[in-house]
């Protein structure tokens, strides 16, 4: 527990990977049956894996796994000693961004970015613009083609904007985007990303890594080896 408060506060920037410790049945499920619960959560830490490293891209940050559940942190601890530890705490998703957000406000830093750990594709580079566009905008978000967001950063409490929100809907940030126009929150948006939560995201991914160079996502690549011999994808 000791590295949950060992970040460098001279660092005005926080970086958020958000993460939930896999176990078979509780991670990546809409993955089932085309996958086992085993493999889809082994799958579910190799993009855990990748998003980290992408987050260890991203310069002049301080790097936070915000992880759930809260007995976990021996585990991410030893997954990724580099980064600073930060629990889940709330009722809902928005909720709990919103409580981590606050937190880093109120802990020195003047940009606070969470992101998901379901696009271990993501270029760094779209991470990194998160940060300059808060130079400029109050909020930043990086829509999702599900109609969500994979990234949201801000740079003062914005409560209604999480909060106020209904989760895990095509409409995610539309009804975002209409919150902040009524708070006049300067909102600016990344490019469009896609998170795996289907086999067809799947398949999809599978294919953008056939096409690109080998080091990235290296822990998925390996992975998506073995299921592509076992015709699985």
């Amino acid at each position: 527990m000791s590295n949950e408060l060992s970040y460098n506060k001279n660092k005005k920037r926080a970086l958020l990977v958000i993460a939930k410790r896999p176990h078979p049945g509780q991670t990546k499920t809409r993955l089932t049956p085309s996958l086992s619960a085993g493999q889809a959560s082994q799958l579910y830490e190799c993009f855990l894996r990748d998003t980290l490293d992408l987050a260890r891209a991203v310069r002049d940050v301080t790097r936070f796994i915000l992880y759930t559940p809260t007995c976990e942190s021996a585990y991410f601890a030893k997954l990724a000693p580099d980064f600073a530890l930060l629990a889940q705490t709330g009722g809902n998703l928005g909720e709990r961004l919103d409580n981590a957000i606050v937190h880093c406000l109120n802990n020195g830093f003047r940009q606070v970015v969470i992101m998901n750990s379901d696009g271990p594709t993501l270029p760094a580079a779209h991470v990194a613009q998160a940060f300059t566009l808060l130079n400029k905008s109050e909020a930043v978000f990086g829509p999702s083609e599900d109609g969500g967001y994979y990234l949201v950063g801000l740079t003062r409490p914005q409560p209604r904007l999480l909060r106020e929100v209904q989760m895990s809907t095509p409409a995610v940030l539309q009804d975002t985007l209409t919150l902040a126009r009524e708070e006049g929150v300067p909102v600016s948006l990344l490019p469009r990303w896609y998170d795996v939560d289907t086999i067809s995201d799947l398949e999809r991914l599978a294919l953008e890594l056939r096409k690109q160079s080998s080091g990235i996502a290296q822990h998925t690549r390996t992975f998506l080896s073995c299921l592509e011999e076992w015709q699985i994808v």
